[in-house]
């Protein structure tokens, strides 16, 4: 009798459990976001720094 009362207590449980049916997992897109830049971006500090190289040199001369 304690069989049986385990298996209808653990067929229960099993039933519980699968309730909801098989639902596929839902897998969010990963999205990337780059920077858009100008073209031109990194070349302000190179000519800022030719520009007082070139200031001092004039002066020094």
């Amino acid at each position: 009798m304690k069989k049986l009362a385990l298996a209808a207590a653990l067929s229960l449980a099993a039933t519980a459990t699968f309730a909801g049916g098989y639902e596929e997992p839902v897998i969010e897109p990963v999205i990337i976001e780059e920077d858009t830049g100008t073209s031109g971006g990194g070349l302000w500090l190179p000519l800022l720094v030719f520009i007082v190289i070139g200031a001092a040199a004039a002066s020094a001369s």
